[in-house]
Parts: C-alpha cells; sequence; structure tokens
C-alpha cells in the first residue's frame, strides 16, 4: 500500500528526514517511536504535503502511484488521512458543515452519492456514538474551544466519517486521560478493515496496549534505527531510545 524509500525531506534549509525506508501492507498496524525532535511528526506531515516541507530526495509511492505528483487534497481525497497532534480551530465553521463537506468531496471522487444535510444527520449520529462525543459538538466551530481529548476525540470522528485506507495519527495519546485513550483506541480499532492500513506516531506504549501494532519501527535522528515486533515497545518503556541510537552508532554493539 505505502513504500518509502530513502525518503529526505527539509524545513527552511534544515534537514530532519534523513533517509527513511518503510513498506505499508493492507491490513497492517505499524507504529513508529522515537524521542522528541526525531522527525517522527515530519514524517506524518510530509507524506500528507504540509507545504511547509520540501522533499530532497527518495520515492513514497501510495497505492503504486507516485504519493509527490499528487496534491495534498488529492492523496485525501485517495484515502490517506492524518489525525494531527494539535489540530487547528476553525472559527464561523460548524464541526457538521466541514465533516459532510469533507464526506462528500470523498464520495464524489469515488463515484459514490453525496449526502444531503438530513441523510448526513443520520449518518454522523452513528459515527459520533463511536467516539463517545457529545452531539453539541457537531454544531460548534470546528474545535474552536476544545479541549486537547475534544479536539483528539474530533480527529477520530474525522477517520469514522472518511473511512480512509491509510490513516497515520500523530500521538494521540497525547492530552488524553486513562479513559478517553481506552475509548478512542477502541474506535480506531473498529474502523480497521483488511484492506485498509494504520501508521501510529506515538513517544509511549501505553497506545499501543489498545491499538496493537505488528511492527514497531524506532526514529532518532531523522533515521529508522530499529525495527521490530510489539514487544520492542515493552522494551523502549523500560530502555529508553538511548540503547538503541548506541547499537545503531558506527562500531555500536547490536
Amino acid at each position: 500500500m505505502l513504500s518509502i524509500k530513502n525518503l529526505t525531506a527539509s524545513i527552511n534549509g534544515t534537514p530532519v528526514l534523513k533517509g527513511i525506508d518503510l513498506e505499508i501492507k493492507a491490513g497492517e498496524i505499524h507504529a513508529i517511536m522515537g524521542p522528541n525532535g526525531s522527525g517522527k511528526s515530519t514524517l506524518g506531515k510530509v507524506l500528507v504535503g504540509h507545504p511547509a516541507y520540501e522533499v530532497t530526495g527518495g520515492t513514497v509511492t501510495f497505492e503504486g502511484k507516485n504519493l509527490f505528483d499528487l496534491e495534498p487534497d488529492v492523496r485525501a481525497r485517495a484515502g490517506l488521512f492524518m489525525g494531527f497532534q494539535h489540530p487547528i480551530e476553525v472559527p464561523g465553521v460548524s464541526n457538521a458543515a466541514f465533516l459532510r463537506l469533507a464526506y462528500n468531496k470523498k464520495a464524489e471522487a469515488e463515484g459514490r452519492d453525496e449526502l444531503d444535510p438530513l441523510e448526513f444527520d443520520d449518518f454522523i449520529h452513528e459515527k459520533i456514538k463511536l467516539v463517545s462525543m457529545k452531539e453539541a459538538f457537531l454544531d460548534r466551530s470546528l474545535n474552536e474551544g476544545f479541549s486537547g481529548g475534544e479536539k483528539k476525540r474530533n480527529e477520530i470522528l474525522q477517520m469514522a466519517v472518511l473511512e480512509p485506507k491509510l490513516a497515520i495519527l500523530d500521538e494521540l495519546d497525547s492530552g488524553l486521560d486513562i479513559d478517553a485513550l481506552r475509548v478512542l483506541g477502541d474506535a480506531v480499532n473498529k474502523l480497521m478493515r483488511p484492506d485498509h492500513a494504520l501508521l501510529v506516531i506515538t513517544h509511549f506504549p501505553r497506545i499501543l496496549e489498545t491499538i496493537r501494532p505488528q511492527f514497531v519501527h524506532v526514529l532518532s535522528g531523522g533515521r529508522i534505527l530499529k525495527q521490530g515486533g510489539p514487544g520492542l515497545a515493552i522494551e523502549l518503556e523500560e530502555r529508553g531510545y538511548d540503547w538503541v541510537v548506541e547499537e545503531a552508532a558506527p562500531g555500536g554493539h547490536r
């Protein structure tokens, strides 16, 4: 589904990604862990086409297409989604109107019927139950005045509406209490399908106790230094990241 080969990228002339290789197949859940400033969020933003980042090398294909030939909106309609670490607020645009527009744009791209306001009302009220969000949030401006946890619920609600082929979740666990983390983790699990895939970006393994990845990758200094199964996340919790960096250094013990 997604193939990343020797990807390099920079922001304001400063290299951030320094040669990323990653393969994600349909049905797989991958987790990327690493210390602050390692390039985790940058990777997600580069994939969805954030304009602040410049791709300086490498290739990325999504379902066989060159991802960098596609504008960000085309990538989204093709089934690529990112739940942001810090979702922005959009005053004056109701949450429900934003969600319906997003749904209908994707439906149009896929040749499906759009939903009128009444049809969408029935549709969204089923989806909102997944994230245990109060219906009053649908009438409020997009993310305006939402707490950190409410914004994260709204990101997963967007995921539920769009049903992306590949979802990238950037630090979903940030700002969530234990109960909210369990609710949203369970919602993400329910949204997974055999033909979909998921990339979870996180510092801590707590979220991975609910959303269970088959593969864990350690990113530091703009490179993936180590890969393993779910047990690697537990080892990182116990030992931190320094030992991974030391092993990956020239002449380091492996």
